[in-house]
């Protein structure tokens, strides 16, 4: 059933554009829902912290959230503008039922979201969040909502901020005096955070694009934008600089010669670092199938095991939490350190960064070739979207993607994933030449959109 409808939750909450897709009739229903099914067996009155993001819909999408929340007997605390990990953090710090976060992360302004973490900071399984679906589409149906003193209220708490600063200095102390850095906030969530707590431990800060006016967030800035960070880096003579999105759950760096080092090379250099001083659980790093085999061969030459799961950070974190592990993450910069907080948190990554860089007296040029970044190249090929996961069954793609795996032996690799939005196949090859390479993956799609039109 709910796949032919839809599912409301996507794999980072609920997104759309705000106002005509993510209206606030659903964001009231949201809040309604989420507050009932999160605390229906608690015998307080439960409490949610929400935050939001710096994007011109974030207030009035709080606000309709939150009266959802106090209209089923909940209160609601808001902390304004903060980034998603310092919601995650602050909810499990004042021991409240949930948080919620207000963002649509990287996505340019008009768009927005609704993403829920339960009382330990971890975002919501699929039944959980199945179950709120389910109460909206049922109308609340049999949910008698309180009235008089039996109905929530709403406390503001902009001060809560600095609480995560505070956090992040205790959870990576390193002196950052003598390094010069770059930061680009993004125009986002991470303008005030990041730049007190880099500021607070000694570094030379340059600080862009940290004027957020509701509109600017994530546009030509940030870690989907990194040419003028890069110019800037270089400009500026600094010793790196660092991108977060405009919700500050993912960071991406660029060493001093103004070189792009992204989520894997991050992993590689922390994880190395860590399984030096035997704070790596398991000799283990948790990566995606999207990851660079590059990262794999490194791996394996610094006696790193390497796991992988399906692309999305919440099945890096599920089989984290499910082994015991306390590093994984995606090449997009969404990295999480289980030992410190329990979601990607951009500003923690790049203190983990820097400690390196600060313990091994090493630049980030060097520190970055501990593995080599493979080319890659990403085809689309348009399919039915009742036929995209079936692309395997057919004989002539199947031997075709045999048939390249046998040419790369080994220093390159074939990954086909269908599209989880769109009728489409991803067609991502890696190897050592990206001119043949982009060749292989153009022909591949063809041949697929071919056979399985």
């Amino acid at each position: 059933m709910r796949e032919q409808m839809g599912r409301m939750f996507g794999t980072d909450g609920v997104r759309g554009i705000a106002g005509s897709e993510l209206t606030i009739e659903l964001a009231t229903k949201l809040g309604q829902a989420g507050a009932y099914v999160l605390t229906r067996e608690r015998e307080h009155q439960a409490t949610i912290i929400v935050g939001c993001d710096t994007r011109i819909s974030g207030g009035m999408l709080a606000s309709a959230l939150m009266a959802g929340v106090c209209s089923v007997g909940a209160n609601a605390i808001f902390v304004g503008v903060m980034p998603t990990p310092a919601i995650a953090y602050l909810t499990r710090r004042h021991k409240v039922d949930a948080g919620v976060v207000i963002s649509a992360s990287h996505n340019s302004m008009e768009f927005n979201g609704i993403k829920f973490f339960n009382g330990e900071g971890y975002k919501l399984s699929d039944d959980l969040e199945d179950e709120i679906e389910s109460l909206i589409c049922n109308h609340m149906k049999d949910i008698v909502l309180p009235i008089g003193s039996g109905v929530g209220k709403i406390e503001y708490r902009f001060d809560l901020r600095d609480e995560y600063v505070n956090f992040m200095k205790k959870s990576v102390p390193v002196d950052l005096s003598g390094l010069k850095i770059v930061v680009d906030c993004a125009e986002g969530a991470a303008h005030y955070t990041s730049v007190k707590t880099l500021r607070d431990l000694g570094a030379d800060l340059i600080a862009i694009h940290v004027e957020p006016d509701g509109t600017n967030i994530n546009a030509n800035c940030g870690s989907t934008h990194m040419d003028e960070l890069k110019a800037r880096v270089v400009y500026e003579k600094a010793d790196l600089g660092i991108a977060f999105d405009g919700d500050a759950d993912r960071m991406l760096a660029v060493d001093e010669q103004g070189q792009l080092v992204d989520g894997d090379q991050v992993m590689a250099i922390c994880g190395n670092f860590m399984k030096q001083n035997g704070t790596l659980k398991q000799n283990t790093i948790v990566v995606t199938v999207m990851t660079n085999l590059g990262f794999t061969l490194m791996g394996e030459r610094q006696g790193i095991h390497i796991e992988k799961t399906k692309v999305g950070d919440r099945y890096v974190l599920e089989l984290m939490r499910k082994d015991g592990y306390n590093l994984g993450g995606e090449q997009s910069g969404h990295i999480i350190f289980l030992d410190d907080n329990t979601t990607g948190d951009g500003l923690l990554s790049a203190l983990h960064l820097l400690r390196v860089m600060v313990q091994t007296k090493k630049k980030l040029s060097e520190l970055a070739g501990v593995m080599e970044v493979l080319p890659q190249a990403l085809v689309n090929a348009k399919v039915p979207e009742h036929k995209k996961n079936q692309f395997m069954e057919y004989q002539e793609i199947a031997e075709a993607v045999h048939e390249l795996e046998e040419k790369f032996h080994g220093e390159g690799r074939v990954l086909i994933r269908p599209s989880g939005t769109e009728p489409l196949v991803r067609v991502m090859i890696e190897g050592k030449d990206q001119n043949i390479i982009e060749r292989e993956a153009e022909k591949l799609a063809g041949l697929i959109t071919k056979v399985m039109l």
